[in-house]
């Protein structure tokens, strides 16, 4: 290293200190205030060094500025992006545990990268993961469209063919889509280029054979997603335990199986494929979560639901069989007729009955002529058809049990204890139980959107790793914006932790020794908890002010009081100098002979 890089290296590292005591000094090492005198080095050396806060045993705070370790440039913006959105807070709403805990797993991460920039091609796909992951929803998107429009594939006569003049706009949108592409953000121009192409398709060489295609495409786009998610991750590199725990790997790998078996087995299948709009979006999400978050208490829930409806379907087995008549649709079977064009309907209850007569059957229940006519049946003749009947009609029914039942009579002795019965599992099953099932769910929803509403305004207004507010930083010298930047980056601490694990530990500085000492412990209280040197700094500033300003008007005021003694101490001898003259005066006074102004002359 020549004197010129040692030069810049001792720029470089005592910039954050001396910037501390000089603000001019600090806008002139800054890249880009002097373009003419080594503005390259310390744009270089701004960008590979870093500075952290630490809090020694103690309790004093030290500043620490170190090179950025090389390797910690491999560390990719997705999983930047992943632990800032997702390290949770512990019960003292800090972060620094759960961020110190995923260190490890962070700096595997950044040599598995390392790695992989040897694979130029992994590289590169790994690069575009979410190139791949928008490609794979779009195609299962249209795949299903397809699906939805034209299944059953042949059933028209004219699938396939087109009239000359919609083939040419076809072919005319085609060609416009494609010109799109040059010219239009690729997220907006991809999707009419893929519709227009796949219109194209189906009405050329048909519709089954472009849904193979499109199918092959997406399996094909899955698995270099898959590949390029554990050339992020380094899923294998892990561990056989941490692979099977490892959940997005898990359901990656089934996206592929789906993927097979809509190619190979049934295009129906394509539609799972739909359920990663659930996984994309974090909102789909809560929904989900809304339910399986307080998911015993809604199951505790349900079960009493069912007990409810196992005691009332034991009463109306008892007391109210007669009851339990519900109007039937029976299924109309057509059978070829004996006439020309005559096509006789049958039912299948009659179809039943004579297969039973012929001893088709043993299981088919035979039924009677008049319930046959009328469309009518009994649903309460045995304890479990009386538990289906309320389970189905009772629950899904606005009103309860009593909607479906039969209408009583105000004259039949028992029309009190049906009205008792149609009210009671009304209010109780209905307007209640349901309730409180819908009631977890709806609380639980608003508690998720909640919770996301207060961890991205703490994520906004609150620092990573000392805890402190934006609040705090009002009217300082240090801007939020600058605290969170600079002084206690997030990443900082990580490529330090890093630095540490890198380094020979013969060549430690002592701030280093002491912190990688702590590391071993899992001692985290090196970790500055809502402290920043600058705060501190700016509260000792105020103070010499003040003191400053008193000492100021302590001088003022002795001024005065000196001003004020010495015209005191020449008043005081001017009335000295009157009383001595009053005296004098008197004196003189006494020695002239008195005159008797009064005495008459002679």
């Amino acid at each position: 290293m020549n004197d010129t890089e040692k030069v810049n290296w001792v720029l470089a590292l005592a910039r954050p200190q001396l910037a501390r005591h000089n603000r001019l000094l600090q806008q002139m090492l800054k890249p880009g205030s002097d373009p003419d005198e080594g503005d390259e080095a310390l744009r270089y050396y701004a960008n590979h060094t870093a500075q952290i806060e630490i809090v020694r045993h103690d309790r004093t705070m030290e500043q620490i500025v170190f090179p950025v370790p090389n390797i910690c440039e491999f560390l990719t913006r997705e999983s930047k992006s992943r632990v800032f959105n997702t390290t949770e807070r512990d019960e003292q709403g800090s972060k620094v545990n759960d961020f110190f805990q995923q260190t490890e797993d962070l700096y595997n991460e950044m040599k598995w990268q390392k790695k992989i920039r040897n694979n130029p091609a992994l590289f590169w796909f790994s690069r575009h993961i979410s190139l791949w992951g928008s490609i794979s929803f779009n195609l299962a998107v249209f795949i299903n469209l397809a699906v939805a429009l034209f299944y059953p594939f042949g059933d028209d006569g004219d699938e396939g063919t087109l009239s000359p003049l919609f083939s040419v706009l076809l072919w005319i949108a085609v060609a416009l889509c494609t010109v799109m592409l040059f010219f239009i953000s690729k997220p907006v121009g991809i999707r009419p280029f893929l519709v227009s192409v796949i219109l194209r398709s189906i009405y050329t060489i048909g519709l089954g054979p472009t849904l193979i295609l499109l199918g092959a495409a997406n399996l094909c786009n899955k698995i270099v997603f898959l590949v390029s998610f554990v050339g992020n991750r380094g899923t294998f590199t892990r561990g056989y335990r941490a692979v099977v725990m490892d959940m997005a790997f898990l359901y990656h790998v089934a996206y592929v199986l789906v993927c097979m078996l809509g190619l190979c087995v049934h295009e129906f299948f394509y539609s799972f494929l739909l359920f990663d709009l659930v996984y994309r979006e974090e909102t789909l999400l809560n929904v989900i979560k809304s339910v399986t978050r307080n998911g015993r208490s809604i199951i505790l829930t349900a079960v009493l639901a069912l007990i409810l409806v196992y005691l009332f379907s034991i009463i109306g087995f008892l007391f109210l069989k007669d009851d339990f008549i519900m109007e039937v649709d029976r299924l109309k079977i057509k059978t070829p007729g004996s006439g020309i064009g005559e096509v006789p309907t049958v039912t299948l209850t009659s179809m039943m009955g004579a297969c039973a007569k012929e001893n088709c059957s043993a299981s088919i229940p035979l039924t009677s002529p008049g319930e046959e006519e009328d469309g009518i049946e009994r649903t309460c003749d045995t304890l479990l058809m009386c538990i289906v009947t309320v389970l189905n009609q009772g629950l899904r029914n606005g009103g309860g049990v009593g909607d479906v039942l039969r209408k009583p009579s105000k004259d039949e002795p028992l029309f009190a204890a049906r009205v008792v019965y149609d009210l009671l599992f009304y209010f109780i099953v209905i307007i209640i139980v349901l309730n409180l099932i819908f009631g977890v769910i709806i609380d639980t929803f608003a508690d998720l959107r909640s919770e996301k509403q207060k961890k991205e305004e703490i994520l906004k207004t609150t620092c990573f790793i000392c805890g402190l507010e934006r609040d705090k930083f009002d009217n300082k010298t240090v801007s939020f914006e600058e605290h969170i930047k600079s002084e206690h980056n997030m990443w900082h601490y990580l490529y330090f932790i890093v630095l540490v694990k890198v380094k020979d530990p013969t060549e430690y500085t002592g701030p280093e020794s002491y912190v990688a000492q702590m590391i071993v412990e899992k001692n985290l209280d090196w970790f500055p908890r809502m402290r920043a040197m600058s705060l501190v700094s700016n509260e000792g500033d105020s103070e010499q002010n003040e003191i400053r300003n008193l000492q100021e008007r302590l001088e003022s005021t002795m001024s005065l009081v000196k001003q004020l003694s010495g015209q005191l101490a020449e008043l005081k001898e001017q009335m000295t100098e009157q009383r001595k003259n009053k005296q004098r005066l008197g004196f003189l006074g006494s020695n002239t002979p008195h005159v008797n102004h009064h005495m008459p002359p002679p």
